[in-house]
């Protein structure tokens, strides 16, 4: 099988799915992480990264990153070369981020252009599987919201002979999903086992924000995939991304065997299917085995 996951910039593939796409990868599917930004207008979140010329040459850094994590990861990558739009005033929800964007970013692109792009990728990697961000954007930064917009194109084109065929024979997925990487319950006990230990927990702000701007994720989540076997590649592939990942933040802070033991899952919601899907599920690619075979 072959499965395909877009995402706005390097770093989200190692916290978004995954141990689901190294647990992929190990089974011997194919596993392309398409990334459609370079980052070049994050931040330095790390301290220990705030060095001299890491911050000036923050895009050659981050495709080093990226590299690293591909390889911890096991997975195929391909950049798309837009830039980062960054995030103006620093508030996602901002009414006025669309004006306040540079120009010539990925967020200010059009959508139908951008598909195109996703378009062609999918004719020439002919995934059965898609993975990309909700509504929201799994985090409402206008590039995950530009993802959201174009793959969602892309998936109702990709397979129409007759749109754009200089973008490669048609080919139509068999299922898309929404990545849910924040999930409030799986948060909770992590809190709450820091807290138990007398530690101090970094989940308290991101629990209070999550709740309240998304409500309950669990409820939408279709599909939860075993994964933890994979959960120390998932935490080299962060740890890779060195200038994004701080390691006393919340992506770190609690220890792989503690999550392997109070939630050995990564979390998906089935958004569109072609083929006949029984939920819950555990795995992205049920139903199409069948479809193959036939």
């Amino acid at each position: 099988m072959r499965l395909l996951a877009i995402h706005a910039h390097p770093d989200d593939e190692s916290s978004k799915g995954a141990a689901t796409t190294a647990k992929y990868v190990a089974e011997g599917h194919d596993v392309l992480v398409l990334t459609c930004t370079g980052g070049e207008r994050g931040d330095v979140i790390n301290p220990a990264m705030q060095l001299p010329g890491v911050a000036e040459n923050i895009g050659a850094v981050r495709r080093e990153e990226m590299a690293k994590a591909a390889a911890a990861l096991g997975v195929q990558h391909q950049w798309m070369g837009h830039v980062d739009s960054g995030l103006p005033g620093g508030d996602p929800g901002n009414e006025d981020m669309e004006s306040l964007l540079p120009g010539g970013c990925f967020a200010r692109k059009d959508d139908d252009e951008v598909a195109q792009e996703m378009v062609q990728v999918i004719r020439n990697f002919r995934p059965h599987v898609i993975v990309t961000y909700d509504e929201n954007g799994g985090y409402p930064h206008p590039d995950h919201l530009m993802v959201h917009r174009a793959s969602m194109i892309a998936w109702e084109k990709a397979g129409d002979a007759n749109y754009h065929p200089e973008l490669g024979q048609a080919w139509e997925p068999l299922k898309l999903y929404y990545s849910h990487g924040f999930v409030y319950q799986r948060m909770k006990l992590f809190h709450d086992a820091l807290v138990e230990e007398g530690r101090t927990s970094p989940y308290a702000a991101m629990m209070a924000r999550w709740d309240t701007a998304f409500g309950d994720i669990m409820a939408r989540v279709t599909t939860q995939v075993e994964c933890a076997d994979y959960f120390q590649q998932r935490e080299d592939a962060l740890r890779a991304h060195a200038t994004q990942i701080d390691p006393a933040g919340a992506f770190l802070a609690t220890s792989v065997e503690v999550q392997q033991r109070l939630w050995p899952t990564e979390e998906f919601e089935l958004a569109r299917t072609r083929v006949a899907a029984d939920l819950p599920e555990s795995d992205l690619f049920a139903g199409i085995a069948e479809i193959e075979q036939a």
